[in-house]
């Protein structure tokens, strides 16, 4: 018995829904394999998906605004031609039919002929159901809707979403404002248009009235329906117009594109005035289309609890506040993905170091989730426990790299580690994948600092390497994330160039411009429309420290050792004005010292350093680190790390891969702090 209409538009229906699922959903996970380091013209993070090429179109005449790209059809060819001449390929290119001796494609991979009846219609809906399922994020859905339908349905499609785009299950935003998503696709295929289009089509438009009422019953309509119809050439005036000749009719359905929770937006189908017009049973194959091109837009987006606890987790785990240390000023930005992705893994550390060193670290885990904000903070935590043990750049990335793959064979990161030494001013710099750092020089100009980019962590099994080279006195140094150079209209290599640029148009004219400024003046580079990863930085002032306030020396292991650090200590005070801290530092200086001489095999480093404060560090060859203990009334020893937490402002020991270095500091008086010493 033949089906009726409706009984087969409900057939359709189902088929199509359930071979979308069966393609989404029952596709074998790929086996996990080693993972190779990323060549130099890879990209170096998943968080944006960058299109394939675009198809090759020739121009069709379906009626645009005067100057809108979106042509598809060579000027006088007939659909039903244009047709004949595809290759039934699912990338819509024009061409001769397949030969003999050219095997046809699979039925997954080939547009269908425009639908005419309902076993057209089941056959078309069958191939772009399960073609727009192959979209793993917004841009790759709607692509995959365009090139489904056009020819074989419309001839043009117009998607709008809203701005902004509500996420999971929270209230989407009052009232209904829809935005443009992108131009049609003759944008892509880079028809040239003087002037741009995109700067009235892509503008936010509010809508209200019948037409909102019209969308929220999720039931496609004809767009020449009176009670929508100023509110729809309203919204498609800036870039298309209905055609009404030579052959008045239905050329336009307005189709509501609805996720899981929340109207996100509509798509437009459009037909040219030497085609048929749209039926009835059309309307069902439009409200298929936007049914599963709406939960491919819907799905990457996160649920509201999900995405409020992953950025809650992000801001956390970074640095509340950067240290205050001579020699160095640090700032710092973040900014969190656009709504419509979820918290990614980006993060930024400044850690102190012995000898006043600092180092530096930006990094960044792909991927968009709890779980990379949570590797991020346990990535985070490693860092700052190697940096302790003043390891080498290259020997931080190396265990950190091990330590990334046992926490998850599934996610990556890259990272930059560098160490700043103000005395020697030298800076020592490691990559593991990351963009490269950027220099702004004290005479304004700007350099791309050449860093040698080893495989990001987490691949395993391949070396680092560390660069050394001067930090001069006045220069700033910018570590960033890719999410700061690289968004959908703007590859990496573009992004440093502009970063540069930007930097130096940011210090042109200042001679020492703020840190703050230039933060703000790099963020610039940023589009908000276009950016769908988070950005953190962290900008570096280099004002050295001053040789008169360095004194140092290296001393033998021997009994008389102590009295020799007493009195170069000693003459040290005298020449920097500080006389009347002598008494207190040289007890202090002569524990330490003796405590080093009773474990040292190795010279001791003795060294003093005069800021605000005054430190003293005194550093040896035994990894063994001294602890305050409870001596006893007839112990000989055991009291001097308890004097030195009576009389020091603070003090601490730090392990080196060398051994080990234990320092003390004292407030300097206020009068003497200013005060410029004698050079030693």
């Amino acid at each position: 018995m033949r089906a009726t209409p409706v009984e087969a538009s409900a057939t359709a229906n189902a088929q199509a829904s359930a071979k979308a699922d069966a393609h989404t959903h029952t596709t074998a996970p790929p086996q996990p394999t080693r993972r190779q380091p990323p060549q130099p013209d890879e990209e170096r993070s998943p968080s944006t998906v960058q299109p394939g090429p675009a198809p090759s179109r020739t121009p069709q005449s379906w009626p645009l605004r005067p100057g809108a790209p979106g042509s598809l059809r060579a000027e006088g060819q007939t659909p039903d031609e244009y047709r004949e001449g595809l290759t039934a390929q699912g990338s819509g290119a024009t061409g001769p039919a397949p030969s003999a001796e050219r095997p046809a494609e699979g039925p997954g991979d080939r547009t269908e002929r425009a639908p005419e009846d309902q076993s057209d219609r089941l056959r078309f809906l069958e191939v772009a159901t399960r073609r727009i399922a192959r979209g793993t994020d917004l841009d790759e859905s709607v692509r995959e809707l365009r090139q489904a339908a056009i020819p074989a349905f419309a001839d043009a499609i117009l998607v709008h979403l809203r701005h902004p785009l509500p996420t999971g299950a929270r209230q989407a935003a009052e009232p209904l404002v829809l935005r443009l998503h992108s131009l049609p696709e003759g944008s892509e295929d880079g028809v040239a248009t003087t002037p741009p289009p995109g700067a009235a089509a892509i503008r936010p438009y509010t809508v209200t009235g019948r037409f909102v009422e019209s969308l929220l019953t999720r039931e496609p309509m004809f767009g020449d329906a009176p009670e929508i119809a100023p509110t729809v050439a309203e919204l498609l005036e800036p870039v298309a117009s209905i055609p009404t000749t030579p052959a008045p009719g239905r050329r336009l359905i307005i189709a509501p594109l609805h996720g899981r929770h929340h109207l996100i937006g509509t798509v437009a189908f459009l037909r040219g005035a030497d085609r048929s017009t749209f039926t009835t049973d059309d309307l069902l194959v439009a409200s298929q289309l936007a049914t599963h091109t709406a939960f491919g837009v819907d799905e990457p987006v996160p649920d509201s609890s999900e995405a409020s606890v992953a950025d809650a987790l992000q801001l956390t785990m970074l640095p509340s506040s950067l240290p205050e240390t001579t020699g160095i000023r640090l700032a710092s930005r973040y900014l969190p993905a656009a709504g419509t992705s979820q918290v990614g893994g980006d993060w930024y550390d400044a850690i102190p170091l012995p000898g006043n060193r600092v180092a530096l670290v930006v990094g960044d885990v792909m991927g968009h989730s709890i779980t990379s904000a949570a590797i991020m903070g346990q990535l985070r935590t490693t860092v700052q426990t190697l940096a302790r043990l003043d390891l080498p750049p290259e020997e931080v990335l190396y265990h950190l790299d091990e330590q990334a793959q046992r926490l998850s064979s599934d996610h990556m990161a890259t990272c930059i580690y560098a160490i700043y030494d103000p005395i020697s001013q030298r800076l020592q710099m490691a990559d593991a994948g990351h963009p490269p750092p950027v220099l702004l020089n004290s005479d304004g100009s700007g350099e791309v600092l050449q860093v040698p980019p080893g495989a990001p962590i987490g691949v395993g099994g391949v070396p680092f390497e560390t660069v050394e080279m001067p930090a001069p006195t006045g220069a700033t140094l910018l570590l960033y994330t890719d999410g700061l150079v690289e968004s959908r209209n703007m590859d990496v290599w573009t992004g440093v160039e502009l970063l540069r640029t930007r930097l130096e148009a940011a210090a042109a004219g200042l001679t020492s411009p703020p840190l703050e400024v230039l933060c703000d003046a790099v963020l610039t580079i940023l589009d908000p429309d276009a950016r769908a990863d988070d950005v953190a930085l962290i900008a570096a002032r280099f004002d050295g420290f001053p040789s008169r306030n360095v004194a140092y020396w290296f001393l033998s292991p021997q009994p008389q050792t102590a009295g020799r650090a007493r009195q170069l200590t000693r003459r040290a005070l005298h020449r920097w004005g500080l006389g009347s801290m002598l008494d207190a530092t040289e007890l202090m200086v002569s524990e330490v010292v003796t405590n080093a001489v009773r474990y040292a095999s190795r010279p001791i480093a003795l060294r003093l350093l005069r800021t605000d404060l005054l430190r003293c560090e005194v550093g040896d060859d035994s990894p063994q680190l001294p602890r305050m203990r409870c001596a006893r009334a007839g112990d000989e020893g055991g009291r001097g790390l308890f004097l030195v937490d009576q009389l020091a402002q603070r003090w601490g020991a730090t392990m080196l891969s060398t051994g080990k270095v234990v320092w003390f500091e004292q407030q300097i008086p206020e009068e003497y702090r200013h005060r410029a010493p004698d050079v030693l």
